[in-house]
């Protein structure tokens, strides 16, 4: 007679539930946030010669993980004569810590000077901007605030017009 085996197969493992999947992950990143930095030392962060300027980044999608408030772009730029030159989509904050300049906007000339706040505005196309320290030779230094989900829901994009004179990388202008 033929003997017949019975194996009991392993039952699958339940799905986690997508809700289950999203409560987890909003879980997780509260519990992130509240144990994130709360402070970068700014000695902590290096300078760097980009072709849009001599830049710090302080918050970047980089360093996110580390810290209480992911999401936020921020980046104190040295002018010493101007930036390079550049096209995005506005809705941004630029808080001057130092010195005195201007900012074309469109070909529109705006004075600034330490303690004030630059918005760059939303608009059709985006906006095409340079900075420019009035006082060569003397400290301009500012401080842009992104919030990048806002920035992303514009649909921003850049496009460098211009680099900065000190640029010794590529030649060719990247559009992203």
């Amino acid at each position: 007679m033929v003997e017949r085996v019975v194996e009991r197969g392993r039952e699958p493992e339940p799905q986690e539930l997508v809700y289950e999947k999203i409560f987890r992950s909003q879980l997780e990143k509260t519990q992130q946030m509240a144990a994130g930095k709360v402070v970068i030392h700014g000695k902590d962060v290096p300078w760097e010669q980009s072709r849009q300027g001599l830049l710090k980044f302080i918050l970047t999608h980089l360093n996110w993980h580390e810290v209480g408030t992911p999401g936020w772009l921020i980046f104190v730029h040295d002018i010493k004569r101007h930036s390079g030159k550049h096209r995005h989509q506005g809705g941004l904050g630029i808080f001057v810590l130092e010195g005195v300049g201007y900012t074309i906007v469109n070909g529109v000339r705006h004075d600034w000077e330490a303690g004030d706040l630059i918005v760059l505005p939303v608009m059709a196309g985006g906006c095409e901007h340079q900075h420019f320290n009035s006082q060569p030779g003397k400290p301009c230094l500012w401080c842009a605030f992104i919030y990048d989900p806002f920035r992303e829901a514009l649909g921003s994009s850049i496009e460098q017009k211009e680099v900065h004179p000190d640029w010794h990388g590529p030649n060719e202008m990247p559009h992203a």
